[in-house]
């Protein structure tokens, strides 16, 4: 049986930790290309262009924007992120399952395109501890902070256009869980047509051969 890879979206609240998730789930498992989307934001410390972002002008993202060659984009407290197609198309074709990490404005683009992508939403364990992750990674000022709560307030309102929430408030325990709802994906049977029509025409061939 031919694995063929999904796609898979994965939003969530700022600061709610789905980058350390995903990275973990990446680095335990082979199976997972994770998607490099482009953005117009500034590198944070540590962060360089072609592994974190493909980091970009304004103009540049227009570019890439203009000739079609994001697979969705969108602005998100003021600043640009879009997914580039080619390397999505190229993974999945390979037969991996391909992550992309996404705000929701994209997510659901991309799920008007891939009906059959699978929607994961990361979720805090409650309110405060997501203002307490936001606060303690020492990057964003509080009127950052403030953005991006009041985006989160925004963004629990699409919610139910996923298709699983994951609780991250072990990270082990989330990595695993996004790893099994992916693996279930794959032995879904509208996934695996072909296979089932493999098997039924088998049995009717050894059926005949029976009666013979």
């Amino acid at each position: 049986m031919d694995r063929k890879g999904i796609l898979i979206v994965v939003s969530g609240y700022s600061g709610v930790g789905k980058g350390t998730l995903i990275k973990k789930l990446t680095s335990r498992y082979s199976q997972y290309a994770l998607s490099i989307s482009a953005t117009t934001r500034a590198p944070r410390e540590g962060e360089a262009d072609g592994r974190e972002y493909f980091f970009k002008t304004e103009e540049e993202f227009k570019e890439l924007a203009d000739t079609g060659r994001l697979f969705e984009y969108a602005r998100y407290c003021d600043h640009y992120y879009g997914t580039p197609k080619d390397y999505v198309e190229e993974q999945l074709g390979q037969g991996r399952d391909v992550i992309l990490e996404i705000e929701q404005q994209g997510a659901l683009k991309v799920k008007e395109q891939n009906p059959d992508a699978l929607m994961l939403f990361v979720m805090p364990p409650d309110a405060q501890t997501l203002v307490e992750r936001l606060r303690g990674r020492d990057t964003e000022t509080e009127e950052v902070i403030q953005q991006r709560l009041a985006q989160a307030v925004e963004e629990s309102k699409y919610v139910d256009r996923y298709d699983y929430m994951v609780v991250n408030a072990d990270l082990d325990r989330a990595v695993e869980e996004v790893h099994h709802l992916i693996e279930s994906q794959h032995m879904m049977i509208s996934r695996n047509l072909d296979f089932a029509k493999q098997i039924q025409d088998e049995l009717i061939e050894l059926a005949g051969k029976l009666r013979d």
